[in-house]
């Protein structure tokens, strides 16, 4: 199986909507570091499971959307409480769209909040 992975990190701002909320209940910002994962099988006619050029530009589109932003605003949280499981999921989505992968089996975002925690969403790639 290869791997190839790439980290971002970027600052964007949000509150959380959820009852008794505490201190995230208002507006503030962490420090995100996107770690983007492609998994597959089997490499291009290139020798490459991605093309890390390709998936650099990628991330820096998706990074450019959110980034400096309140999550709250952005019309992919509308209606939803922007938890970092939610944006890890809204980031991985993204960034498939953006970069369309054709070799990889698998893709996983993880999405670290500040350097405590982190939450990650993965999903198959249809070939």
């Amino acid at each position: 199986m290869y791997t190839v992975s790439v980290r971002r990190p970027f600052i964007a701002q949000h509150f959380l909507t959820v009852p008794d909320p505490g201190p995230e209940g208002k507006l503030h910002s962490h420090q995100f570091t996107a770690v983007v994962e492609f998994e597959g099988e089997s490499l291009n006619e290139y020798g490459y499971l991605v093309d890390i050029d390709a998936l650099n530009d990628a991330m820096d589109t998706v990074i450019d959307q959110y980034a400096d932003t309140t999550l709250n605003n952005q019309p992919a949280f509308e209606g939803l409480n922007p938890s970092v499981e939610h944006f890890s999921r809204i980031f991985c989505e993204t960034l498939v769209d953006i970069a369309e992968p054709t070799v990889p089996d698998r893709v996983r975002v993880r999405l670290w909040e500040d350097d405590e925690a982190y939450a990650s969403y993965e999903q198959p790639l249809e070939q």
